[in-house]
């Protein structure tokens, strides 16, 4: 299947401290893949865009290694809840809440995101 490149101008932006940052074009997201922007303050979000279309934004280190990788992990949905499994040890983390599915104590931060 072929996937016709998007005609739109909508921007990605992330809630920050009570105002919106723009992170990228839309059509940078490719559904079920994941791209990392750097935020003003020096942390990456890492920002999914799933096959119906909703957008995610989580932190893109992974809290296991310390390694800024999970906007490269592989998305996939677990009993209805979207994830990305990190690239490097392959911990879940669901991408709604942040919440580490392979170990419950663990979690990551999330971010409002939204298009404009």
């Amino acid at each position: 299947m072929t996937l016709a490149p998007e005609t739109t101008d909508l921007k990605v932006q992330l809630a920050l401290d009570g105002d919106w940052f723009t992170v990228c074009d839309l059509s940078t997201l490719l559904p079920g893949r994941g791209v990392a922007a750097l935020l003003p303050d020096g942390r990456q979000a890492a920002i999914f865009r799933d096959r119906s279309g909703e957008l995610f934004a989580i932190d893109n280190r992974d809290p296991f290694t310390g390694a800024a990788v999970l906007s490269r992990g592989l998305t996939g949905t677990h009993q209805g809840r979207p994830f990305v499994a990190s690239p490097l040890l392959k911990q879940r983390f669901d991408l709604a809440s942040g919440q580490c599915l392979d170990d419950e104590e663990v979690q990551v931060a999330t971010y409002k995101v939204r298009t404009a």
